[in-house]
């Protein structure tokens, strides 16, 4: 696993060992990037459920003022610290080591995320709660993105909970990514493989 793109481009990243993590492959990220395009840069981006931390480290890569990494492996924030002080993000970077909703609640009033990402472990229903949360939370804009990682088997409806709705879904072979936005939906859902 490494940075794609930007100033920290083909620098490599450690991974946390083990089976409770999923670290998101540089393919899967590269597209998602891809989709983001211009809204990285100058962006303040949240990596909640961070794991390694590859996916907020490539936001900072890419032009993001600032990442926030949340998660509440002691090992996973370790890994997290590595890879901020090898690519030399230390000042652009905070990591909180909680549980997602504990680290919600610790940054509020503290941030306004442009990006959120979440990539909780699947099939538990973390992404749905965290959203219930962000709905009524100033942590979430109105122009933010948020951006859910979830299994391929994933039903996205699951997650039209109040203050949100399915904007873009992104598919691959194994999971997807479902792009959100507050308010009401215009319809309007862009399916892409």
């Amino acid at each position: 696993m490494r940075i794609i793109a930007g100033t920290a481009r083909s620098l490599p990243l450690k991974t946390v060992e083990g089976p409770d993590t999923r670290p998101t492959t540089d393919r899967i990220k590269e597209t998602l990037f891809n989709i983001l395009g211009s809204n990285v840069s100058g962006s303040v981006f949240l990596d909640l459920f961070a794991g390694s931390g590859s996916v907020g480290l490539e936001a900072v890569s890419r032009g993001a003022l600032r990442a926030v990494f949340v998660d509440h492996s002691r090992r996973a924030v370790s890994c997290i610290r590595d890879n901020i002080e090898f690519t030399k993000f230390d000042l652009q970077c905070d990591v909180l080591c909680m549980d997602f909703m504990a680290g919600l609640k610790a940054l509020e009033g503290q941030y306004v995320f442009d990006i959120l990402f979440l990539d909780p472990p699947y099939g538990k229903g973390l992404s749905k709660q965290a959203l219930m949360y962000l709905g009524t939370s100033s942590l979430c804009g109105e122009n933010s993105i948020v951006i859910v990682e979830e299994s391929i088997d994933f039903v996205t409806e699951d997650l039209e909970v109040d203050g949100f709705s399915v904007c873009r879904i992104k598919t691959y072979k194994s999971n997807q990514h479902i792009f959100l936005k507050k308010g009401e939906s215009d319809g309007l859902v862009r399916k892409t493989s």
